[in-house]
């Protein structure tokens, strides 16, 4: 073991300090502004106001976002987007409570001899994201009609985004919604267009 007798202690330890001083300094001001980066591009971006009544529950991984929180501010242009993964127990779950156990959604042995060359989702059950999208307008959202074109087929392990853009009133609380799901490289997986309703919240769910 050497001796320490000829070691400058004092030195050594001012060193040692204005070294972790000046990288903790630095790690600090790169973490500030990679917070501020972060703020800046999602500063556009609308969010759901806490403070406004939901109808429809949510999940921590899903993702929503609109442009409007009131009813009555709900204009043509104004828009919902609706983003989630598509799990394989989601899918074997929809099949079983469907009834569509069709193999192409269910067995990867069948579907690889496919045009797909591999399991795809159900194609309501993807429809059924554009649904959820509309549930998140303000007030209570009622369907009247949907029109849908399913244009490409999603893998399982996908996630994908309903969006909903209002583009005319039709009077009555009625309004036309232009329906579409992207995929993840932004391709639209099904087109197409509905006619909602929407009514007041319920008491209950304005306390």
């Amino acid at each position: 073991m050497g001796s320490a007798s000829g070691t400058n202690f004092p030195a050594v330890s001012d060193a040692w300090f204005r070294l972790w001083s000046d990288l903790f300094t630095s790690t600090l001001e790169a973490n500030r502004a990679a917070i501020g980066a972060f703020e800046r591009s999602t500063a556009t971006a609308p969010r759901l106001d806490p403070a406004v009544p939901e109808v429809a529950y949510r999940e921590p991984d899903w993702e929503v976002e609109r442009s409007v929180d009131s009813a009555a501010d709900l204009a043509v242009g104004d828009w919902v987007r609706f983003t989630k993964r598509i799990a394989d127990e989601e899918v074997r779950a929809f099949a079983r409570i469907s009834g569509d156990t069709n193999r192409l959604h269910l067995d990867e042995g069948f579907a690889e001899d496919t045009r797909f060359e591999g399991r795809i989702a159900h194609g309501t059950l993807l429809s059924g994201l554009i649904s959820a999208a509309l549930a998140r307008l303000p007030g209570l959202t009622i369907y009247l009609s949907q029109e849908l074109e399913f244009r490409h087929p999603v893998r399982i392990g996908e996630t994908v985004t309903g969006n909903c853009e209002v583009i005319e009133a039709l009077g009555g609380d009625r309004y036309r919604v232009e329906t579409t799901l992207h995929n993840e490289d932004d391709e639209v997986i099904i087109a197409g267009e509905a006619v909602v309703l929407i009514d007041d919240l319920p008491t209950t769910a304005r306390q």
